[in-house]
């Protein structure tokens, strides 16, 4: 295909996506060297088996009230067997939704469900478990080959009623968000945060699940670790009732940190990919798990909530974290309850009497707007009702709302007002003046200004920032082609905070493989395993023999640590889509292939793995191939640019102009990206077709008035027309960005003597 080089970040589409998702911190001011940190955990995480655990009945004969308040709580209700006591719906009607019929009923004692399945005929099923309990509660079907999946039919607690997840599509069998496919299966997307001592248990070459878990909801052990050993330790006679000691050591107890409690919450209060088989408790966070940062399809782009993110991606945001507030500050760790009600909670710190009165929030006492909640913690609602609030803690921001779009407080109250309104209102109130904020930076960046990086550099390095913020910052200078930014990516590698050392490596995949080795090889020894995994992922290319021993010993073991992370996610098609991506660098083609065909076997509309697989199958010079799954993308997503650009420029290649200019035609109606203009242009002068290549160079221009190649292609095609004049300022521009060129010089010569 036509080389694409580097593109401004507000052009730049990403066909070859790295994936580490999936898919997140103690404010330290100073770098250190990652060689310097804590002792490295094994490679092969410790498993925990169900030996190791004592049930949530042992641990009330010690702690009677933790484990009443824990009773009956959402977490001990994460997950039930289907009996009377634990099923809320109504299981003698029928609910109807997108075409699709469901009639619920008992028989025999059990409660069944008959609907449509993924042959798309209708089945009856057996409801062999609950989840959740308000306010909506899910059913779960078990598949004859392993695979648990949840209904999109739910029970709506409050209302006493069904309802339907996804009520706006129309989700077809066989789709990945139909309730037989993986989008709603449990194993996959549900099991980990829902029991204790989860273990997928995923077979690739069968695609079969074995599923297990110790305690079926989420008991005392989930969170404080398994109990035998504590429990042996103060039954025996050598207890002397002293506190915890190194053998018998729980987790997540009250004497943390913020830092560390949050963390230990987030493996499942997070929106974040998982890297071991099972969570063990062994080592921190990120050693398990990385978080997702604050991109802006998941989150707004100054970072207020949008995707379902589980608060701790919010959290970590903000001023309350940053000042040494947890989770248990507020929120009761067994019963999960707030600790007290309404504006109370927040005058546990903060002075009622400055801050509870109409002096501050201008609204009439024990109304809606008096809440402090509601302009400082205003939420959104997720799976059909369930309202979850964000938790950075922010100030309304009307003001970016009328600049980008984004959400605030105000007018999810006022909505019959505009943001305009709502920024005008805060200025009177509050004067024109907004203190500084990352969101200001963050927001500006989404749009693709340049003007935006050297704000972005300085983010990234300011370590009074969340690290969480910082590390976005870097995923967006990623998206540049500043070498600025590169530089300062580089020198984020060095940084304290584990999410931005991550995010680093991970987009710093494009390296030579000398840079490489240079400033990515010290990860390899970092001590989380997160950062480990990507620096070896971003290495995987670089010949071992260009490596040094320590290097090379460092590899290995961060490459095999690498490996297993896929295979933990090898049920995704984002997993098998990143397999490709390994198996790409390694040169191994036909597993690249095999993992991308997976990928699309899974999720039929996964379409990031068809464009690498089609710009595989053209590396590999079966283009016809590559030729029809862009067209299936195309068939699939009619308004997304980049297929027709790919389409287009693969046409070149294949010397069919006509072709090209159709589809890199219509690249330009749906993208503003100067590039498809520059690549249509030299398509219609092969077509001899000068007219309609000028104009298109100009559209180009209009976009980018400083983009080179598009000067440079104007200026040889007035040159080639004998139109001198006409290329006499195009070939000026370029002289003076490159002065010494001598194909430039020469184009210049021919003008100024008249004599192309």
């Amino acid at each position: 295909m036509m080389e694409l080089p580097f593109i401004p970040m507000k052009y730049k589409k990403i066909f070859i996506i790295s994936i580490t998702l999936i898919f997140v911190l103690e404010i330290v001011y100073s770098f250190v060297s990652c060689s310097s940190r804590e002792p490295i955990l094994d490679a092969e995480p410790r498993k925990l088996t169900d030996e190791d655990y004592v049930g949530s009945q042992t641990c009330q004969s010690c702690h009677p009230q933790a484990f009443r308040d824990w009773q009956y709580s959402h977490h001990d209700q994460a997950m039930m067997e289907a009996h009377d006591h634990s099923v809320k719906g109504e299981f003698n009607t029928t609910f109807t939704s997108q075409g699709v019929t469901s009639r619920f009923y008992k028989s025999g004692g059990k409660y069944y469900v008959n609907t449509e399945g993924a042959d798309g005929n209708y089945h009856d099923y057996e409801i062999v478990y609950t989840y959740g309990i308000s306010p909506l509660q899910q059913y779960i079907v078990k598949f004859p080959d392993g695979k648990l999946q949840c209904l999109r039919t739910a029970w709506d607690v409050e209302k006493k009623e069904w309802f339907d997840l996804y009520s706006k599509d129309r989700i077809e069998a066989g789709e990945w968000m139909h309730w037989t496919g993986g989008g709603l299966n449990w194993n996959t997307m549900c099991a980990d945060c829902h029991s204790t001592n989860v273990h997928k248990n995923f077979d690739e070459a069968s695609e079969i699940f074995n599923t297990t878990f110790s305690i079926i909801n989420v008991a005392c052990e989930a969170c404080h670790g398994p109990g035998k050993k504590h429990v042996d330790w103060v039954s025996s006679p050598d207890y002397d009732g002293s506190g915890y000691g190194e053998k018998v050591q729980l987790y997540l107890t009250s004497s943390l940190t913020s830092k560390q409690q949050v963390d230990q919450c987030a493996r499942c209060h997070s929106r974040r990919v998982q890297h071991t088989e099972a969570f063990n408790h062994e080592g921190e966070y990120m050693d398990h798990y990385s978080p997702e940062i604050l991109r802006d399809n998941i989150y707004f782009p100054d970072g207020q909530i949008r995707d379902e993110v589980y608060v701790y991606g919010s959290f970590v945001q903000s001023k309350m974290y940053q000042n040494g507030v947890k989770c248990t500050d507020c929120h009761n760790p067994h019963s999960l309850e707030l600790k007290a009600i309404g504006n109370a909670l927040c005058s546990q710190c903060h002075v009622k009497e400055k801050y509870d009165t109409p002096d501050h929030h201008f609204h009439a006492i024990n109304t809606a707007g008096s809440a402090c909640v509601s302009c400082h913690m205003p939420g959104r609602t997720y799976m059909g009702n369930d309202f979850r609030r964000d938790h950075s803690f922010r100030v309304p921001r009307p003001d970016l709302s009328v600049k980008y779009n984004t959400p605030n407080a105000c007018n999810q109250c006022h909505e019959e007002q505009s943001a305009a309104w709502a920024a005008e209102s805060i200025i009177k109130l509050f004067g024109p003046e907004r203190k500084p904020h990352y969101s200001e930076v963050l927001t500006e960046a989404s749009t693709g200004s340049e003007s935006a990086i050297p704000k972005l550099i300085d983010l990234s390095e300011d370590g009074t920032q969340p690290a969480i913020v910082r590390a976005t910052a870097i995923w967006y200078l990623d998206q540049t082609i500043s070498q600025e930014s590169k530089a300062a990516i580089i020198r984020s590698l060095k940084s304290n905070e584990n999410i931005v050392r991550h995010t680093a490596a991970t987009v710093l995949g494009d390296l030579e493989p000398e840079e490489k080795l240079r400033h990515l090889g010290p990860l390899l020894n970092d001590k989380v395993r997160t950062v480990r995994i990507a620096a070896a992922s971003a290495m995987a290319d670089v010949p071992k023999e260009q490596m040094k021993p320590e290097v090379r010993t460092g590899f290995d073991k961060a490459i095999k640590e690498y490996q297993a992370s896929l295979a933990v996610r090898a049920d995704f098609p984002g997993g098998q889509f990143e397999k490709g991506q390994y198996f790409e660098r390694t040169g191994e083609f036909h597993l690249a292939e095999a993992a991308y065909l997976r990928a699309i076997k899974f999720d039929d509309h996964f379409n990031v793995a068809r464009l690498n697989l089609a710009h595989l199958y053209n590396r590999l010079q079966k283009n016809e191939k590559a030729i029809d799954l862009f067209k299936t993308v195309i068939e699939q997503e009619p308004g997304y640019g980049g297929a027709y650009y790919s389409l287009g420029l693969l046409y070149a290649e294949e010397n069919r102009m006509e072709d090209a200019a159709e589809y890199l035609s219509k690249a330009t109606e749906l993208e503003d990206n100067p590039r498809i203009f520059y690549n249509l242009g030299i398509v219609y002068q092969q077509l001899d077709q000068p007219d309609q290549a000028e104009k298109t160079y100009l559209k180009g221009l209009h976009l980018d008035p400083n983009n080179l190649d598009l000067s440079y292609a104007l200026g040889v095609l007035h040159v080639q027309q004998e139109q001198l004049e006409m290329a006499k300022p195009y070939i000026e521009k370029l002289l003076r960005a490159y002065p010494e060129n001598q194909q430039l010089k020469q184009l210049w010569m021919m003008i100024v003597s008249g004599k192309p």
